[in-house]
């Protein structure tokens, strides 16, 4: 297959759909464009090893220089889209330019929700240009104020205590990582960031932050205050559309797509934190801020390209790991979903489960990978047992896992 493919967003999405074209056949001009000056990178290091200054470049890169010029891969840095002319199949670039397109695939990403502020001292943390900002204003403040509770705020405040730093966290939930996980992970979460000397303020609904860097001041509707030398608005994402929204095709949550990726224009796609998919159990199309389905998105949006079956939809899951100890969650969790704690072998470990009318509809592990996969595997396989075996302890989720596959066989 030949012509060009254009590829607008050189995060994980697109630079897995550039890779999965070249490596599932396609001989035309791939050109991968990234409006960030770095070559494409993992993300999820940013608040973590690069915050924290550890991170090994080699292990940063999702690929070195030379292996996408190996692909025959056009990548393109610090360059960026400014129109979409359907019509006649066309980008136009910031730099003037312009280049044709047979495919196009948008996996354009999502901005950091902020919030008003300080002129100075307020941060946010998206990208790897956010990073030494954000490390030298706690460095020389000794002081961090985290607004958000989600996996890239509690990240932030366990990185910002190993480089030292006092740390605060507040939020408007509950519990921390509920949009991810039970709260019964939020409660092991919030223990963890106690024994590590950061303290969680729940339902916190602030009325202002002001001040200036080095003296910030954080006032809730309750009067509750806060005082440090930064802030980071760690507070979501809002997926970029605006590309999308000028081309004309159609918007939601995110850039509306079906289970191919394929937008409302045929020959245009979008995958990654732009995209919203469709989910046919549910009839909504749902958006997914997790680096595995980015990957899993940009597979498929390049077989779609390609005229491939698109795998099937994969279990979405992610994970966090916070003072050395890595939390992982699949599935979508509900406030009303039945809740099953499965002890580990030792205190520190802990698997949740979430039901709904028997069949496990998605759950949480801390320090325990192996049940943490075999849950993705019966969340995958829609699994139904009744109360009493999810409980058990003693019936490993792996047997589960041989069971159903057993009985799909027959």
């Amino acid at each position: 297959m030949s012509g060009r493919v254009v590829i607008v967003g050189a995060g994980v999405a697109g630079a897995t759909a550039a890779r999965t074209l070249r490596t599932d056949g396609y001989t035309g001009e791939i050109v991968l464009i990234g409006a960030e000056a770095h070559l494409p990178y993992r993300r999820p290091m940013v608040s973590k090893e690069l915050l924290a200054g550890t991170a090994d470049e080699r292990r940063l890169l999702l690929e070195p220089a030379e292996s996408w010029r190996g692909l025959g891969i056009d990548l393109r840095p610090d360059i960026t889209v400014d129109n979409i002319d359907v019509e006649r199949d066309r980008v136009h670039l910031a730099d003037g330019t312009s280049l044709g397109y047979d495919a196009l695939i948008l996996a354009t990403g999502a901005r950091a929700r902020t919030l008003p502020g300080p002129a100075s001292g307020a941060y946010t943390l998206r990208t790897a240009g956010d990073v030494d900002a954000l490390r030298a204003a706690v460095v020389s403040g000794g002081s961090l104020l985290v607004v958000g509770s989600g996996l890239v705020g509690c990240e932030v405040a366990a990185t910002v205590r190993g480089l030292g730093a006092a740390v605060t966290i507040v939020h408007a939930g509950d519990a921390p990582l509920e949009r991810v996980a039970p709260a019964v992970i939020g409660a092991h979460c919030r223990n963890l960031h106690a024994d590590n000397g950061v303290e969680i303020h729940d339902a916190v609904v602030l009325d202002r932050i002001d001040g200036d860097e080095g003296d910030i001041r954080a006032l809730a509707a309750d009067g509750r205050r806060w005082n440090a030398a930064a802030v980071l608005v760690a507070i979501g994402a809002e997926p970029d559309v605006e590309l999308a929204r000028r081309a004309g095709l159609a918007i939601g949550d995110g850039i509306l797509v079906d289970e191919s990726g394929t937008t409302s224009t045929p020959n245009i796609f979008a995958a990654g934190d732009a995209a919203a998919v469709y989910d046919p159990d549910c009839g909504v199309h749902r958006r997914t801020e997790q680096w595995n389905s980015a990957q899993a998105q940009g597979v498929a949006v390049a077989k779609s390209v390609l005229g491939q079956p698109v795998p099937s939809d994969e279990v979405t899951w992610g994970w966090t790991t916070q003072y050395g100890v890595t939390i992982q969650f699949a599935g979508r969790p509900h406030p009303d979903d039945e809740v099953v704690v499965r002890p580990g072998a030792t205190p520190d470990r802990i698997t949740v489960l979430s039901l709904r009318a028997g069949r496990l509809a998605a759950a949480a592990a801390v320090a325990s990978p192996a049940d943490l996969r075999a849950a993705r595997t019966l969340i995958g396989a829609r699994a139904v047992h009744d109360l009493a075996t999810w409980s058990d302890v003693s019936i490993p989720l792996q047997e589960l896992v041989i069971a159903t596959e057993l009985s799909g066989r027959h």
